[in-house]
Protein backbone atom coordinates (compact mmCIF):
# COMPACT_ATOMS: atom_id res chain seq x y z
CA UNK A 1 0.00 0.00 0.00
CA UNK A 2 1.48 3.48 -1.07
CA UNK A 3 1.86 6.29 1.18
CA UNK A 4 -1.19 8.32 -0.40
CA UNK A 5 -3.09 5.35 -0.41
CA UNK A 6 -2.78 4.71 3.55
CA UNK A 7 -2.94 8.39 4.58
CA UNK A 8 -6.31 8.50 2.24
CA UNK A 9 -7.65 5.29 3.99
CA UNK A 10 -6.66 7.09 7.33
CA UNK A 11 -8.19 10.48 6.03
CA UNK A 12 -11.18 8.47 5.23
CA UNK A 13 -12.09 6.95 8.29
CA UNK A 14 -11.90 10.05 10.44
CA UNK A 15 -14.29 11.75 8.31
CA UNK A 16 -16.24 8.66 8.13
CA UNK A 17 -16.25 8.38 11.92
CA UNK A 18 -16.81 12.13 12.82
CA UNK A 19 -19.81 12.25 10.57
CA UNK A 20 -21.06 9.29 12.74
CA UNK A 21 -20.68 10.81 15.61
CA UNK A 22 -22.23 14.27 14.39
CA UNK A 23 -18.85 16.21 15.39
CA UNK A 24 -16.81 17.56 12.52
CA UNK A 25 -13.75 19.49 13.86
CA UNK A 26 -13.55 22.59 12.14
CA UNK A 27 -10.44 24.48 11.34
CA UNK A 28 -9.16 27.37 14.18
CA UNK A 29 -9.94 29.65 10.93
CA UNK A 30 -13.60 29.46 10.93
CA UNK A 31 -13.72 30.41 14.65
CA UNK A 32 -15.64 33.60 13.88
CA UNK A 33 -18.09 32.25 11.46
CA UNK A 34 -19.27 29.81 14.71
CA UNK A 35 -18.94 32.43 16.96
CA UNK A 36 -21.48 34.66 14.62
CA UNK A 37 -23.81 31.79 14.41
CA UNK A 38 -24.15 30.42 17.71
CA UNK A 39 -24.88 34.11 18.92
CA UNK A 40 -27.19 35.09 16.05
CA UNK A 41 -29.46 31.50 17.10
CA UNK A 42 -28.81 32.36 20.93
CA UNK A 43 -31.95 34.87 21.92
CA UNK A 44 -30.44 35.97 24.65
CA UNK A 45 -27.49 37.57 22.82
CA UNK A 46 -27.92 41.45 20.96
CA UNK A 47 -26.63 42.70 17.84
CA UNK A 48 -24.09 44.55 20.13
CA UNK A 49 -23.19 40.90 21.33
CA UNK A 50 -22.51 40.38 17.47
CA UNK A 51 -20.81 43.33 17.11
CA UNK A 52 -18.24 42.96 19.73
CA UNK A 53 -17.58 39.93 17.96
CA UNK A 54 -17.02 41.29 14.92
CA UNK A 55 -14.73 43.91 16.28
CA UNK A 56 -12.10 41.32 17.16
CA UNK A 57 -11.25 40.72 14.12
CA UNK A 58 -9.84 43.70 11.99
CA UNK A 59 -10.21 42.57 8.64
CA UNK A 60 -13.64 41.55 9.19
CA UNK A 61 -14.84 44.65 10.42
CA UNK A 62 -13.46 46.59 7.93
CA UNK A 63 -15.29 44.37 5.37
CA UNK A 64 -18.50 44.61 7.19
CA UNK A 65 -18.19 48.63 7.10
CA UNK A 66 -17.30 48.85 3.60
CA UNK A 67 -20.55 46.62 2.28
CA UNK A 68 -22.76 48.45 4.81
CA UNK A 69 -21.80 51.63 2.66
CA UNK A 70 -21.84 49.69 -0.78
CA UNK A 71 -24.72 51.54 -2.55
CA UNK A 72 -26.73 47.96 -2.52
CA UNK A 73 -27.10 47.78 0.63
CA UNK A 74 -27.48 51.79 1.59
CA UNK A 75 -28.86 52.90 -1.40
CA UNK A 76 -29.44 56.56 0.50
CA UNK A 77 -26.20 57.17 0.91
CA UNK A 78 -25.92 57.63 4.74
CA UNK A 79 -22.42 57.14 5.60
CA UNK A 80 -22.07 53.74 8.30
CA UNK A 81 -19.08 54.47 10.36
CA UNK A 82 -19.41 52.13 13.26
CA UNK A 83 -19.49 48.24 13.11
CA UNK A 84 -22.81 48.22 14.87
CA UNK A 85 -24.48 50.04 12.18
CA UNK A 86 -22.61 48.08 9.87
CA UNK A 87 -24.35 44.53 11.20
CA UNK A 88 -27.49 46.19 11.41
CA UNK A 89 -27.35 47.80 7.89
CA UNK A 90 -26.33 44.59 6.09
CA UNK A 91 -28.16 41.95 8.59
CA UNK A 92 -27.48 38.56 9.84
CA UNK A 93 -27.40 36.28 6.42
CA UNK A 94 -25.38 38.66 4.48
CA UNK A 95 -22.84 38.98 7.90
CA UNK A 96 -22.56 35.28 8.38
CA UNK A 97 -22.04 35.22 4.28
CA UNK A 98 -19.23 38.04 5.09
CA UNK A 99 -17.67 36.36 7.90
CA UNK A 100 -17.15 32.97 6.11
CA UNK A 101 -15.59 34.85 2.79
CA UNK A 102 -13.05 36.32 5.06
CA UNK A 103 -12.46 33.02 7.10
CA UNK A 104 -11.68 31.33 4.04
CA UNK A 105 -9.83 33.65 2.57
CA UNK A 106 -7.48 33.41 5.06
CA UNK A 107 -7.53 29.61 5.25
CA UNK A 108 -6.15 29.43 1.76
CA UNK A 109 -2.99 31.83 2.82
CA UNK A 110 -2.44 29.69 5.66
CA UNK A 111 -1.69 26.31 3.85
CA UNK A 112 1.78 24.95 4.08
CA UNK A 113 1.76 23.80 0.69
CA UNK A 114 1.92 25.97 -2.75
CA UNK A 115 -1.28 23.80 -4.57
CA UNK A 116 -3.16 23.47 -1.66
CA UNK A 117 -2.85 27.31 -1.35
CA UNK A 118 -3.13 27.70 -5.43
CA UNK A 119 -6.19 25.29 -4.75
CA UNK A 120 -8.17 26.95 -1.72
CA UNK A 121 -7.51 30.43 -3.37
CA UNK A 122 -9.17 29.04 -6.21
CA UNK A 123 -12.11 27.73 -4.34
CA UNK A 124 -12.43 30.91 -2.24
CA UNK A 125 -12.74 32.97 -5.58
CA UNK A 126 -15.32 30.46 -6.91
CA UNK A 127 -17.82 30.57 -3.98
CA UNK A 128 -17.43 34.58 -3.67
CA UNK A 129 -18.51 34.51 -7.71
CA UNK A 130 -21.84 32.08 -7.32
CA UNK A 131 -22.71 34.02 -3.91
CA UNK A 132 -22.68 37.77 -5.60
CA UNK A 133 -24.43 36.10 -8.88
CA UNK A 134 -26.96 34.05 -6.43
CA UNK A 135 -27.56 37.80 -4.83
CA UNK A 136 -27.95 39.26 -7.68
CA UNK A 137 -30.07 36.82 -9.37
CA UNK A 138 -32.54 36.49 -5.96
CA UNK A 139 -32.79 40.32 -6.06
CA UNK A 140 -34.06 40.98 -10.01
CA UNK A 141 -36.43 38.11 -9.79
CA UNK A 142 -37.69 38.86 -6.50
CA UNK A 143 -39.47 35.53 -6.37
CA UNK A 144 -36.99 33.17 -4.82
CA UNK A 145 -36.42 34.08 -1.72
CA UNK A 146 -33.98 36.92 0.05
CA UNK A 147 -31.32 37.94 -1.70
CA UNK A 148 -29.22 37.66 1.41
CA UNK A 149 -30.08 34.08 1.65
CA UNK A 150 -29.61 33.49 -1.94
CA UNK A 151 -25.78 35.15 -1.78
CA UNK A 152 -24.99 32.90 2.03
CA UNK A 153 -26.08 30.15 -0.24
CA UNK A 154 -24.08 30.98 -3.08
CA UNK A 155 -21.20 31.52 -0.73
CA UNK A 156 -21.59 27.64 0.80
CA UNK A 157 -21.27 26.32 -2.71
CA UNK A 158 -17.62 24.59 -1.96
CA UNK A 159 -17.78 24.19 1.76
CA UNK A 160 -17.27 20.28 1.97
CA UNK A 161 -14.30 21.15 -0.71
CA UNK A 162 -12.35 24.18 1.82
CA UNK A 163 -13.08 21.59 4.76
CA UNK A 164 -11.40 18.67 3.51
CA UNK A 165 -8.60 20.47 1.89
CA UNK A 166 -8.05 22.30 5.59
CA UNK A 167 -7.95 18.98 7.11
CA UNK A 168 -5.51 17.88 4.51
CA UNK A 169 -2.49 19.02 5.90
CA UNK A 170 -2.54 16.67 8.65
CA UNK A 171 -2.03 13.92 5.84
CA UNK A 172 1.11 14.82 3.73
CA UNK A 173 0.48 12.39 0.83
CA UNK A 174 -2.20 13.91 -0.25
CA UNK A 175 -0.71 17.91 -0.81
CA UNK A 176 1.91 15.64 -3.13
CA UNK A 177 -0.71 14.16 -4.84
CA UNK A 178 -2.90 16.52 -5.91
CA UNK A 179 -4.56 14.54 -8.68
CA UNK A 180 -5.62 11.45 -6.90
CA UNK A 181 -6.63 13.98 -3.83
CA UNK A 182 -8.71 15.94 -6.32
CA UNK A 183 -10.58 12.41 -6.43
CA UNK A 184 -10.67 11.64 -2.82
CA UNK A 185 -12.06 15.00 -2.58
CA UNK A 186 -15.34 13.99 -4.66
CA UNK A 187 -15.71 11.00 -2.61
CA UNK A 188 -16.08 12.62 0.44
CA UNK A 189 -18.03 16.27 -0.72
CA UNK A 190 -21.44 16.01 -0.92
CA UNK A 191 -21.87 13.79 2.68
CA UNK A 192 -19.55 16.59 4.34
CA UNK A 193 -20.96 19.83 2.96
CA UNK A 194 -23.97 18.32 3.90
CA UNK A 195 -23.25 17.22 7.56
CA UNK A 196 -21.52 21.26 7.61
CA UNK A 197 -24.62 23.14 6.68
CA UNK A 198 -26.81 21.16 9.32
CA UNK A 199 -23.86 21.81 11.50
CA UNK A 200 -23.84 25.76 10.88
CA UNK A 201 -27.55 25.38 11.42
CA UNK A 202 -28.67 26.61 7.93
CA UNK A 203 -32.03 26.80 6.87
CA UNK A 204 -33.39 23.87 5.13
CA UNK A 205 -34.02 26.16 2.13
CA UNK A 206 -30.48 26.36 2.14
CA UNK A 207 -29.50 23.28 2.56
CA UNK A 208 -31.50 21.86 -0.20
CA UNK A 209 -30.09 24.19 -2.70
CA UNK A 210 -27.00 22.54 -2.53
CA UNK A 211 -28.37 19.06 -3.85
CA UNK A 212 -28.27 19.17 -7.68
CA UNK A 213 -28.94 15.43 -8.86
CA UNK A 214 -31.95 16.95 -10.00
CA UNK A 215 -32.27 19.12 -13.03
CA UNK A 216 -33.43 22.57 -13.30
CA UNK A 217 -37.10 22.95 -11.54
CA UNK A 218 -38.69 24.50 -14.57
CA UNK A 219 -40.05 27.59 -13.55
CA UNK A 220 -38.56 30.84 -15.26
CA UNK A 221 -37.44 33.15 -13.91
CA UNK A 222 -36.17 30.97 -11.40
CA UNK A 223 -38.65 30.67 -8.29
CA UNK A 224 -37.17 28.49 -6.06
CA UNK A 225 -33.06 28.93 -4.16
CA UNK A 226 -32.38 25.56 -5.91
CA UNK A 227 -33.00 27.45 -8.90
CA UNK A 228 -30.77 30.49 -8.09
CA UNK A 229 -27.79 28.61 -6.81
CA UNK A 230 -27.65 26.75 -9.81
CA UNK A 231 -27.91 29.50 -12.43
CA UNK A 232 -25.33 31.19 -10.37
CA UNK A 233 -23.05 28.26 -10.44
CA UNK A 234 -23.45 27.74 -14.33
CA UNK A 235 -23.27 31.35 -14.76
CA UNK A 236 -19.70 31.65 -12.45
CA UNK A 237 -16.59 32.50 -14.63
CA UNK A 238 -14.45 31.56 -11.94
CA UNK A 239 -13.66 27.96 -12.16
CA UNK A 240 -13.58 25.38 -9.76
CA UNK A 241 -10.16 24.40 -9.63
CA UNK A 242 -11.51 20.98 -8.70
CA UNK A 243 -13.16 20.61 -11.69
CA UNK A 244 -9.59 21.36 -13.72
CA UNK A 245 -7.60 19.35 -11.87
CA UNK A 246 -10.29 16.46 -12.65
CA UNK A 247 -10.72 18.12 -16.81
CA UNK A 248 -14.60 18.25 -15.87
CA UNK A 249 -16.20 20.64 -18.49
CA UNK A 250 -18.71 22.73 -16.67
CA UNK A 251 -21.75 22.97 -18.87
CA UNK A 252 -22.25 26.55 -19.75
CA UNK A 253 -25.79 28.49 -19.47
CA UNK A 254 -26.63 27.95 -22.79
CA UNK A 255 -25.86 23.63 -22.90
CA UNK A 256 -27.99 23.72 -19.64
CA UNK A 257 -30.67 21.26 -19.03
CA UNK A 258 -33.37 23.73 -18.75
CA UNK A 259 -36.45 22.80 -19.86
CA UNK A 260 -38.74 25.36 -21.83
CA UNK A 261 -35.84 28.03 -21.09
CA UNK A 262 -34.60 29.86 -24.20
CA UNK A 263 -31.04 30.85 -24.67
CA UNK A 264 -32.29 34.29 -25.24
CA UNK A 265 -34.59 34.22 -21.65
CA UNK A 266 -31.32 33.47 -20.33
CA UNK A 267 -29.12 35.84 -21.60
CA UNK A 268 -31.33 38.76 -20.71
CA UNK A 269 -31.50 38.09 -17.12
CA UNK A 270 -27.64 37.72 -17.01
CA UNK A 271 -27.40 41.12 -18.33
CA UNK A 272 -29.63 42.36 -16.09
CA UNK A 273 -28.07 41.33 -13.28
CA UNK A 274 -24.37 41.95 -14.66
CA UNK A 275 -23.66 45.16 -13.11
CA UNK A 276 -25.32 44.25 -9.36
CA UNK A 277 -22.79 41.10 -9.22
CA UNK A 278 -19.75 43.40 -10.41
CA UNK A 279 -21.09 45.57 -7.08
CA UNK A 280 -21.39 43.02 -4.59
CA UNK A 281 -18.81 41.44 -5.88
CA UNK A 282 -16.62 44.83 -4.93
CA UNK A 283 -18.72 45.04 -1.54
CA UNK A 284 -17.49 41.27 -0.64
CA UNK A 285 -14.01 41.72 -1.90
CA UNK A 286 -13.22 44.86 -0.99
Amino acid sequence: MTDFESQAKDFGSQIENELREGRLNFPTALDVSLRIKKLADDPDSSLEDIARVVRAEPVLSAKAVRMANAILFNPYGAQIATVTDAVRRIGLSSLRCLAFAVSAEQLAQDHRSRNMRLIASGLWMHSVDVACWAHSIAREVKKAGSPDAAMLAGMMIDIGQFFLISRAADYPAMESNIDRFAEFVTTWEAPVSRAILEAFGLPDTIVESHQFDDPYGGSWPPATLADVVLLASLASTTPNPFDNILGLRRPALTDAVMPGVSPEQIDALMQAVSESRRDVLDAVCG
